[in-house]
């Protein structure tokens, strides 16, 4: 069996992952407190859409391939499919996203959340081992099947926590704690399914293996982070722009200032004309009464 490092680059790897895995959540959380306000079908589904994208693109998906960026075979060189990389998300988002929808709608109870959670953990495990069959090297991957089991439980239960983290967690300081308990669950399902794994070499080493260089990932991987992250912050401020001048059921409000949100009325008009402290604005000089006009005949009074 071939060598096979998981901290090429020391703590830096993992402490990087494990806080994008944190603030993924973190920000997933947030979403989906959104989502529990809003008062139409529609809104809740676009910010649970929005909290898929948190969860499942960056606390999840961005946060396996930062921690693979620390994976290496000394002895093979190491590429990435791009088209692997990303079926990977998808499956990531979508999960995460059947997940959410499930939860995020109707009453709440254990049952419903522990079928999703067990749903979106398979979606999860998925991921993973799709973004390894998108892993090339000059030999044959081999995994030990209870390590595999266990990645697997800790991917439901680390899926079933957090769904139950989004429906019942309230407040900036316990979504935060949240978060970071999510980090750990999602860091160990990893490291687990990393763990599970071993390289045997073919013989003779291939060096031309097709795919992308682990460090030429960080371009593409920046790039789409950053347009991800752009994305999910238009949307939820739309999301939260629409809210502010709606009732919350869709219906525009009428008459709203967008400054103090008082509802204007000619009442209040009248008032606050009356109300004006004198002396701001010049008064109008008096106008002369104009002669009234009629139609009939001017009499003379000499007559």
């Amino acid at each position: 069996m071939a060598e096979v490092h998981h901290f090429t680059y020391g703590a830096f790897n993992p402490v990087a992952a494990y806080l994008v895995a944190v603030l993924g959540s973190f920000l997933g959380l947030l979403s989906t407190g959104r989502a529990r306000a809003a008062r139409t079908r529609g809104r809740r589904n676009r910010w649970l859409i929005i909290g898929a994208f948190s969860i499942g693109g960056a606390a999840i998906w961005l946060m396996h391939f930062t921690a693979m960026l620390g994976f290496d075979v000394p002895d093979s060189p190491v590429r990435y499919s791009p088209g692997m990389t990303m079926i990977s998300l998808g499956l990531a988002v979508v999960a995460v996203g059947a997940g959410l929808i499930a939860v995020g709608h109707g009453r709440r109870s254990l049952p419903r959340v522990i079928v999703a959670g067990v749903l979106t953990g398979a979606g999860v495990l998925a991921m993973h081992y799709t973004g390894m069959a998108g892993m090339h090297l000059s030999g044959t991957i081999h995994y030990n099947l209870p390590l595999v089991i266990a990645s697997g439980l800790i991917a439901v239960v680390a899926s079933t926590a957090a769904l139950w983290f989004t429906v019942s967690v309230r407040g900036l300081l316990p979504m935060l704690g949240a978060a970071a308990i999510m980090g750990i669950a999602v860091c160990g399902m990893h490291y687990t399914g990393m763990a599970a794994m071993t390289v045997e070499l073919s013989n003779p080493v291939r060096t031309g293996i097709s795919g992308l260089r682990p460090l030429l990932m960080i371009v593409p991987l920046t790039l789409l982070s950053a347009a991800t992250i752009l994305g999910v912050a238009l949307s939820a401020l739309q999301a939260m722009t629409e809210e502010e001048f709606t009732d919350g059921a869709g219906i525009r409000k009428r008459g709203v200032h967008a400054d103090n949100h008082t509802p204007w009325s000619l009442k209040q008009a009248s008032l606050s004309g009356v109300r004006r402290t004198p002396g701001n604005r010049p008064s109008p000089r008096p106008v002369p009464p104009r002669p009234v006009v009629t139609d009939e005949p001017l009499i003379d009074a000499r007559s």
